[in-house]
């Protein structure tokens, strides 16, 4: 057992934003738990090729699970610094059908985006406060979205629990603090396969961005790893969409 490495949590981490970032701590020199709610098997494997890290299955929609991916995370290491709440969901609906944004979508994406940031935190206050007891500051880092920001979105029902969600990383921030910091970061257009196919977006940030492109995976996970390493900085919601919130 690695009793002095530092350990990180980052759920939804075994494909586009949540890989890159378990990848980037992974060599950050953190001992990382690895999540998603259904690809045990590249969990699995991905948890093999880095070496200090395991897979925990968990369906974040229900708070048995959420309760059981703590636990797990606490138990392999006997310790928690870290924890990138990355896993979230999302529904495409058009901002003027009304309508189609039904009562169950806004229950479902608010469940998993806002509800379950805050219980996997609230289950992990005791040993991220422990860590904390070693001179540096535990850390959580939200991944929101430009649409908590702007008036933006796959759908309204996306873009209101991304708003909720940055304003609970900024509640969390000062009721948590000084032992835990609680950021978030709020990516534009991310270049992953689910988002291959958005033509109009692509050509929103080639033409107007200021940075003439969509983020990478990567570039996000610089980022948060940015957000964890400044042992200052709490209750900040960083907007990265490479400036287009300029325009």
């Amino acid at each position: 057992m690695l009793q002095l490495q530092r350990v990180a949590l980052v759920t939804g981490s075994t494909s586009g934003i949540g890989e890159a970032i378990a990848r980037r701590l992974s060599r950050d020199g953190y001992a990382v738990v690895l999540h998603s709610r259904s690809s045990a098997e590249v969990g699995i494997s991905m948890a093999r090729e880095l070496g200090a890290a395991i897979y925990v299955q968990a369906d974040l929609a229900n708070d048995a699970d959420r309760i059981r991916l703590v636990q797990e995370a606490v138990a392999q290491w006997g310790r928690l610094d870290v924890i990138v709440n990355n896993a979230g969901i999302s529904r495409v609906v058009p901002h003027a059908n009304m309508q189609a944004a039904t009562p169950e979508i806004w229950r479902e994406l608010h469940e998993v985006n806002v509800i379950a940031p805050f219980r996997i935190v609230a289950e992990a206050e005791a040993a991220l406060r422990a860590s904390a007891s070693e001179g540096v500051p535990a850390c959580v880092i939200n991944v929101s979205s430009h649409a908590g920001v702007r008036p933006k979105g796959a759908s309204v029902p996306y873009a209101a629990t991304k708003a909720a969600l940055n304003h609970v990383t900024r509640l969390l921030a000062l009721s948590l603090a000084p032992d835990i910091r609680v950021n978030a970061v709020a990516p534009g257009l991310v270049d992953t396969p689910l988002t291959a196919n958005w033509t109009q977006a692509q050509e929103l940030w080639r033409e107007r961005a200021p940075m003439r492109r969509a983020a990478s995976p990567e570039d996000i996970a610089q980022a948060v790893s940015m957000l964890i390493e400044s042992n200052y900085l709490t209750g900040e919601i960083l907007l990265s969409d490479g400036g287009l919130n300029l325009t």
